[in-house]
């Protein structure tokens, strides 16, 4: 290929390549971070109703004097039906006949008893503080914790559609900078909001760029790398990923405190944006757009930071133009929408892909943002989880060599499926049960999320990949924020949204059928490629087969 002969020329992995893949590793592990906070800062601790007799030190002198807090709470806030103290009633006044009795628990109407008029009382073991102690986001409020995170997520939905357009109008190294710098000021602003109005704003805010961060590096990345050597780099940022997530679990361990936690996250992002304005303009976007004499000034600076001082006689803007002709021609032929839609089996292609897009990312998140449904171990369930998304992300890389696309697919998919599902209604006391399968869950919604990524490539044709990515993008950021939005459906039943975080996948596994089998096949380059008969590709794949069998 054309920008192959260049980057040889100015250096396909030399000292450049490797310093910009550690600037946007340890870009990618912070920004993640941001997208997972409100497993913590937003995390709901224990919490009752503000009673008098235990809490208001100049009402309950004399009682507090005499009785435990245990006998003063068991005539203040009534049991639930585990024989707990509920956490959104009390009563409206005190039971003082509880005391007298030991085994019988006497029916109390509902006119014995209130909600929480003067507030709650919160277990600060856990958490010193979250935005759900600071506005009391509780019982009837409890559903806002999900409404924050589908704010943010839309926003990512919004962001990726507005600013993907721009990274393609206007280069892909300033809108990273600006979006870099947007999440930084959005959640340190976010931070001091006065009013829980204003932190959604802010995360909605933040929500609208973090996404670019995360999809930009992989495409400057990818962009200054030769064509076999790109997936390194994209497998070591999606890596960057999981990374991410153990050292927010470390970090929430360490800091109790929402508003502390939240200005760690975001004030290094400060320093990265100054940081990124050293960053090179992807050359091969320069020469898509005709900028062939910033091209060639990017390629020379490259070229520089390689060593490769003598390049600089061999990049001109004429080796630039010649070498890059046929390139430059191909992408003046780049097929429209109407005309990619007009062709039925890539429209098929697209409409399967997109569907298993969204069945993928659903449970994806519906995981990742729920950690506290899934056992009182927050900070481990997040450091465990980026452990295992880690692994399964680089063992997969090593399956996808030795099985069909369409069954790792499908069986990771059911797997992931199976776990949600049988651990939805497993009892809460069987921790280590629970903690096996979320944990094998995660893992295999991963794996399969990796296998997607490799189906993709080998399934759109390169000359329409952009723009059925971003046709993708919208489908997996719709399910990112699917995923909050079905938690809310947790106050009419409890277990509803983690039964479709268990359908999707389930789904996604027999969708993919839909699909060709990709697995040592030509990859297609133009849509007469995917158009056109495929009974010769079969027969080819049939006389491989039999002379491996009859291999001794």
């Amino acid at each position: 290929m054309g920008f192959d002969v260049l980057l040889d020329q100015a250096g396909s992995l030399g000292r450049f390549q490797i310093l910009q893949i550690a600037f946007f590793f340890v870009t990618n592990v912070i920004t993640y971070t941001h997208i997972l906070l409100e497993n913590f800062t937003a995390a709901i601790p224990g919490h009752r109703c503000w009673v008098p007799l235990l809490d208001n030190h100049t009402a309950s002198g004399n009682a507090s004097d005499i009785l435990s807090q245990d006998a003063l709470l068991r005539v203040s806030i009534p049991l639930d039906s585990n024989l707990r103290p509920e956490k959104c009633r009390r009563f409206t006044h005190p039971q003082w006949q509880l005391l007298h009795l030991n085994r019988t628990f006497p029916n109390v109407s509902e006119s014995d008893t209130e909600p929480c008029v003067d507030g709650w009382v919160y277990d600060q073991s856990s958490f010193s503080s979250t935005i759900v102690t600071k506005w009391d986001l509780v019982c009837e409020s409890q559903s806002q914790k999900s409404v924050v995170q589908t704010l943010f997520l839309s926003g990512s939905l919004l962001g990726s559609l507005i600013f993907d357009y721009l990274s393609d109008r206007y280069g892909r190294k300033g809108v990273y900078t600006w979006c870099l710098l947007q999440t930084a000021i959005m959640d340190t602003c976010a931070t001091f909001a006065p009013t829980f109005l204003i932190f959604c704003i802010l995360r909605f805010l933040a929500g609208f760029s973090v996404i670019i961060v995360l999809s930009n590096s992989s495409i400057l990345a990818s962009e200054w790398a030769v064509t076999n050597s790109q997936h390194i780099g994209v497998t070591l940022l999606l890596c960057a990923h999981s990374i991410g997530q153990i050292l927010l679990g470390g970090l929430a361990f360490a800091i109790r405190d929402w508003h502390t936690l939240h200005l760690t996250a975001s004030i290094p992002l400060f320093v990265l944006s100054l940081l990124s304005r050293r960053l090179v303009e992807s050359a091969r976007w320069l020469i898509t757009t005709n900028q062939l004499v910033e091209a060639t000034k990017a390629l020379r600076r490259v070229a520089h930071i390689n060593g490769k001082e003598s390049a600089g006689e061999i990049l001109t803007l004429e080796f630039v133009r010649s070498t890059m002709k046929e390139e430059m021609d191909k992408a003046s032929t780049k097929p429209s929408m109407v005309e990619m839609f007009h062709a039925h089996k890539l429209r098929m292609r697209i409409f399967y892909i997109s569907l298993l897009r969204l069945g993928t990312t659903v449970p994806f998140y519906g995981l990742i943002l729920n950690l506290q449904e899934l056992g009182s171990s927050t900070f481990m369930f997040q450091i465990l989880f980026g452990a295992v998304t880690f692994i399964s992300r680089c063992i997969i890389l090593l399956i996808t060599k030795y099985m069909d696309r369409r069954i790792s697919q499908s069986l990771f998919s059911f797997l992931a499926g199976l776990c949600i599902l049988v651990n939805t209604f497993l009892f809460k006391e069987m921790q280590t049960l629970r903690v096996i399968l979320a944990t094998l869950g995660i893992g295999a919604v991963s794996a399969s999320t990796t296998t997607f990524a490799v189906q993709y490539a080998e399934l759109i044709p390169t000359i329409c990949r952009s723009t059925v990515a971003g046709i993708n993008n919208v489908f997996s950021r719709t399910g990112a924020v699917l995923a909050p939005l079905l938690m809310t459906l947790v106050v009419y039943l409890p277990h509803l949204p983690w039964i479709m975080y268990g359908v999707f996948p389930i789904l996604s596994g027999l969708i993919v059928f839909g699909l060709p089998e990709t697995r040592n096949q030509p990859l297609p380059n133009t849509i007469q490629d995917v158009e056109k008969d495929t009974k010769d590709s079969r027969r080819v794949k049939d006389d491989d087969t039999f002379l491996k069998t009859t291999q001794f």
